[in-house]
């Protein structure tokens, strides 16, 4: 197998083709495209090269969903999210004890660019996010523990970024990407 040259786009993983088959599949159940709209938009996921073209596919469907932020929170015990779950445009987590399990690998992201604001007393959090993304965590400020990330050696465009920020207080952040 040949090396991919350094300026192609990113390869997308089954997992997220088979999330945004899903996302559209939802949509056409709820209403929200026709039959035409969705065999359309299934070809363009089907045949897409980059997590760019997979974004631009289910863009419209982000823009029918006006709230765009969601809070979820604990003021003790576990907050996790893992599987196909929808990521907002905006997620606050919020959460004074326990620990935080975030894992955006499988998960529909339906925006370029999504803002994680963690708000976190004691516990720590581990985030898992695809293995294209790119991270920004310089809006995060730790209290007792650092944070625990290395970025890859070498990123590829066309994968959403995520942009870490908040406050932690007596807890280790580690941050991962997916192996694919």
């Amino acid at each position: 197998m040949l090396p991919l040259p350094e300026d192609s786009p990113s390869l997308i993983g089954e997992d997220a083709r088979d999330t945004a088959v899903q996302r559209l599949q939802e949509a056409y159940a709820e209403g929200l495209i026709s039959h035409e709209e969705l065999d359309e938009r299934l070809h363009q996921v089907l045949t897409a090269k980059a997590h760019s073209e997979l974004v631009s596919a289910l863009a419209p469907l982000a823009k029918e969903h006006t709230d765009t932020t969601s809070t979820i929170g604990a003021a003790s015990g576990r907050i996790r999210r893992r599987g196909a779950w929808r990521v907002p445009r905006i997620l606050k987590v919020e959460s004074a004890f326990g620990r935080v399990r975030l894992d955006l690998s499988r998960a529909i992201i339906e925006h370029p660019v999504v803002d994680i604001e963690l708000q976190l007393g004691t516990g720590g959090a581990r985030i898992t996010v695809p293995h294209d993304a790119v991270v920004e965590v310089e809006g995060l400020r730790t209290g007792w523990k650092d944070l625990r990330y290395k970025a890859p050696r070498s990123s590829r465009p066309g994968g959403p970024k995520i942009r870490i920020s908040g406050a932690m207080g007596f807890g280790r952040l580690k941050i991962r990407h997916a192996r694919r």
